[in-house]
């Protein structure tokens, strides 16, 4: 799966960025899901997870948890994102104890990533790159703008949104945290970081506005 995997940003602004996914395979691991998907959320939120949910349940930032565990089922596929690697460290070393032998997804930087694995003793069966953007990148929305919309990887927020949430900043009509978690909601994955969001809405808010293009 690598629809978390084309989050835009620099190495610094993706530091404490780290989606995570679980998924099961028909016919071969797909027995008992709901009571894994169980034991998988109660290991994210030991660990500080913010942000977690399911694409038919929805996330932890629009409904109540107690509301999405009831509604999982045994073909539900739960994600979320961690703010830190060392939640990720703490994570992994759960689910190795637990052995769910369910497939268990990390996105991130590379280096941060591999060196979570290290420390919570796992080998990744698995390393998938995301080699960027090709084509007319001059039709893309603005690199900052990318950097909020990439982090639904369902493409559930749109540039037009975005760029509204900051005019509405600038002007003191919303904060950067309610920017961030309108942009979350509409995320029903649970992979949106909000923190990140808030921080990128506030530096976004804080540079000199745009000139207006004519004939808009």
């Amino acid at each position: 799966m690598t629809h978390t995997l084309h989050r835009s940003g620099t190495p610094e602004s993706l530091q404490d960025d780290f989606p995570w996914l679980m998924y099961w395979s028909r016919g071969i691991n797909d027995v008992d899901i709901r009571r894994k998907c169980l034991e998988i959320i109660e290991a994210a939120q030991a660990v500080g997870c913010e942000n977690w949910g399911d694409t038919k349940a929805g996330s932890v930032l629009a409904r109540p948890a107690e509301e999405i565990k009831r509604d999982l089922t045994d073909r539900s596929r739960v994600r979320g994102v961690f703010t830190s690697k060392q939640q990720v460290v703490e994570f992994l070393r759960i689910l190795k104890e637990k052995d769910l032998g369910m497939s268990v997804i990390i996105s991130g930087l590379l280096e941060d990533v591999l060196d979570a694995c290290r420390q919570a003793g796992v080998t990744p069966h698995t390393i998938n790159f995301s080699l960027g953007v090709w084509g007319k990148k001059e039709l893309l929305p603005p690199e900052d703008v990318l950097e909020i919309t990439t982090m639904c990887g369902h493409h559930m927020i749109s540039s037009a949104l975005v760029e509204k949430l900051v005019s509405d900043i600038r002007r003191g009509k919303t904060t950067p945290r309610r920017a961030a978690l309108r942009c979350a909601r509409l995320c029903p994955c649970g992979v949106f970081n909000h923190l990140r969001a808030e921080r990128l809405f506030a530096q976004m808010a804080e540079k000199t506005s745009p000139p207006v293009k004519q004939g808009t």
